[in-house]
């Protein structure tokens, strides 16, 4: 009876380890599905809150791609600064909220393909009679998203500080401030404010061609986690370009391709 009881024994602990494997091995997959992404959810049509709900261009084409690779995506909501910062600080997997490729970019992160293009354009308010042109907006106030490129860009077309800066935490506040003529000018990328002119019946206009073009892609670390997941989303992206799910989100959001 002691050798059955010390056997029983020895089964049960066996038993209750091989359950403890199991549940830490399933947790482990559970995390391993999982992909942090940011977006500022203010940014339409890329990302923004609908009915409580997230959507928009960049976010449907995250959770395509996390669909093609068998993800689950945890997004994280904050403004654009803030989520530089955590992409930095290792909270975030990536961004999914139209993140320009640049070469100082390029030098601190790995970036997936290409799946977008913007013109970074200025518009102004319809009744400046006075701005028609670029050279119009010299002793003038332009506004901009803090953090974003198309503050770098406006320097870049205005070199010799003929212009005044002004950045704001979101994009509402800037287009705000445009509406009302508290700031001469605002600068973001092309598709974007012609879908917000659209929607809000905004008191716009363009002024000038874009003053460069961007190409939009996904940030990762550069360490091994980053560069992975790099290579899998470039898989999922030309797979997504192939059938045409790309093209026609970009439609969908845009009523334009924006992805060639």
């Amino acid at each position: 009876m002691k050798k059955i009881s010390t056997l029983l024994s020895a089964l049960l602990l066996t038993s209750l380890t091989l359950i403890g494997c199991d549940n830490q091995s399933s947790h482990q997959v559970t995390e391993q599905n999982i992909i942090k992404v940011g977006s500022t959810g203010q940014s339409y049509p890329n990302g923004y809150k609908q009915d409580g709900k997230l959507v928009g261009f960049d976010v449907e084409v995250t959770e395509a791609i996390a669909k093609e690779l068998g993800y689950k995506v945890e997004w994280n909501i904050a403004e654009f600064g803030g989520l530089m910062g955590q992409f930095d600080s290792g909270r975030l997997d990536t961004i999914a909220n139209a993140v320009a490729v640049t070469p100082a970019r390029q030098a601190k992160y790995d970036f997936s393909n290409t799946y977008s293009f913007y013109g970074s354009q200025i518009f102004t308010h319809k009744d400046n009679n006075n701005i028609n042109q670029l050279s119009d907006f010299k002793g003038k106030t332009i506004a901009g998203v803090l953090g974003s490129n198309h503050i770098n860009n406006l320097k870049k077309a205005f070199p010799n500080n003929e212009i005044t800066i002004k950045t704001y935490e979101t994009r509402d506040g800037a287009m705000y401030d445009t509406e009302y003529q508290r700031v001469d000018g605002y600068v973001n990328s092309k598709p974007i404010l012609l879908a917000e002119i659209k929607r809000k019946n905004l008191p716009f206009k363009l002024v000038g061609e874009p003053i460069t073009i961007e190409q939009v892609a996904f940030p990762f670390s550069k360490n091994e986690k980053g560069q992975a997941l790099r290579e899998k989303f470039n898989q999922a992206l030309e797979k997504l370009r192939t059938n045409g799910t790309l093209k026609n989100l970009a439609i969908k959001y845009f009523g334009e391709d924006i992805t060639l």
